[in-house]
């Protein structure tokens, strides 16, 4: 079993190819993993065993007969809760959505299954995805892996932690202000946020209409860089149900050459002290670029970066939380989380006249044009993708450390990537960020993927 469960999802696709494994025999290893671990961990919180057992044996069947489903055919994967999945219970993590069973897939994950993937089960989010902390009162909270008293993070900290445990290979969050970057960072992992408009959310729950389409997009979690490659080539591009999605390029980061590409590099948000054991992580990773022929300059933060936190609560304040308690209404879930109400009462404080909200697109806007003008010189830029490791559990409610190098890159819309390079003071994972220009997120991974080899990234938890 563990040959087969900590391979990448790349590596098993060849092996399964190759008829080196069967996709039987590859499933099977990680439904026994997830056996193990999810009960100390809760991250898996609908399994579909028989059901991925019976697909792997069409898969192999198919093999037998010359057939290829794409590039992910009969490699096992995990879909966080948040997404719609047809025939699996999809919750989003609220009460009243407990028995609610799609009828269609979201876009992602239909087009993973046509690339030959075999989805495992759901994993496990806070509430309506508004919170760093996966848990809810449909299924209780996830556990981090590498200390069961900590959280993986949230909103896709189910995902970290089952994909950091050796449960998947290969899953699929969302990110709106990290929400796929800190549970990687927090779980030892690698994710990238796409730039904004790569990738479809069509099928994600809470839909993100309207100004908080800017910040959100679905994106892979792996333990290894070459398999968010993968699977970003497989779930981007117009969905023609989208309308922001736009149809660019995606470049192959092993195209990408990292002699002479200009890395800034930075560890200060202006906003709360980073970690002593973060920031040195954050300047091992940017000498280790510039030991590969990078051009690597440490800059000042980009002017206006403090105000991150700031705009980002705004955009989610925006209604008073009208929309939020019409969602609680409509889905008829009565009682939120306690996560969710510390939300709500933000909104009703935070309200805003139309004049307000007016002002608040300009200063986006106006934080948007400042970014750019930051990242002019360079191709990539490396910070830290949170300023402290995994925190204990309910540290929302006591908590008011901003995850603004998150919100800074989903306000900018830039694709950015997260790998682990070193660890804590504490025994836990460290991830380091880099972002890159709009679209560019060949370079983000390129440079991420250096950083992979020359640090070792994942490390095998303690379970």
């Amino acid at each position: 079993m563990g040959e087969l469960i900590y391979r990448s999802a790349s590596s098993l696709a060849r092996a399964i190819r190759e008829k080196k494994a069967s996709s039987v025999e590859v499933v099977e290893a990680h439904l026994r993993r997830i056996e193990q671990v999810n009960p100390k961990l809760n991250a898996v919180v609908q399994l579909r065993a028989e059901e991925a057992l019976a697909e792997a044996r069409a898969a192999d069947k198919a093999l037998s007969r010359g057939k290829l489903s794409g590039p992910l055919h009969g490699v096992p994967v995990t879909i966080k809760d948040a997404i719609e999945t047809a025939g699996i219970i999809t919750t989003g993590g609220t009460k009243g959505m407990a028995s609610h069973v799609p009828s269609k897939d979201a876009t992602v994950v239909a087009r993973l299954k046509a690339a030959g993937a075999i989805v495992l089960g759901k994993t496990n989010v806070p509430e309506f995805s508004l919170v760093g902390e996966s848990a809810n009162l449909v299924y209780g909270r996830t556990n981090n892996p590498y200390d069961l008293s900590r959280t993986p993070g949230g909103s896709s900290g189910g995902e970290a932690a089952i994909i950091a445990a050796g449960g998947s290979p290969l899953g699929l969050g969302s990110d709106a202000g990290g929400s796929v970057r800190i549970p990687a960072h927090n779980c030892g992992i690698a994710g990238i946020y796409p730039t904004s408009g790569r990738v479809p959310m069509t099928g994600h729950w809470p839909r993100y209409d309207g100004a908080f389409t800017l910040p959100t997009q679905i994106g892979p979690m792996a333990r290894h860089v070459e398999d968010l490659a993968l699977a970003l080539s497989i779930i981007s591009g117009p969905d023609w149900r989208d309308a922001h999605v736009v149809p660019m390029p995606l470049g192959d980061y092993r195209s990408v050459k990292l002699r002479g590409l200009r890395v800034a590099y930075f560890t200060d948000n202006g906003l709360s002290t980073t970690r002593k054991d973060i920031a040195s992580a954050v300047e091992s990773a940017a000498k280790a670029l510039g030991g590969a022929g990078c051009k690597v300059e440490q800059t000042r933060r980009p002017q206006g970066f403090e105000r991150a936190g700031e705009l980002w609560f705004g955009l989610l304040t925006l209604d008073g939380g009208a929309g939020l308690r019409q969602v609680l209404r409509e889905t008829g879930s009565g009682r939120p989380h306690p996560f969710t109400q510390m939300i709500l009462n933000i909104q009703r404080a935070a309200k805003m006249s139309r004049a307000e909200t007016g002002a608040l697109l300009v200063d986006i806007d106006r934080f948007r044009g400042a970014m750019l003008s930051y990242i002019e010189p360079y191709d990539a830029v490396v910070s830290p993708a949170h300023g402290v490791p995994a925190p204990l559990h309910n540290f929302t409610l006591k908590s008011d450390y901003t995850p603004a190098f998150a919100f800074a890159f989903n306000l900018a819309g830039w694709p950015s990537a997260v790998v682990r390079c070193g660890t804590s003071d504490e025994g836990l994972p460290i991830g380091v960020q880099v972002a890159a220009k709009p679209w560019r997120e060949d370079a983000a991974l390129a440079a991420v993927a250096w950083v992979e080899k020359e640090f070792g990234g994942w490390v095998k938890p303690p379970l």
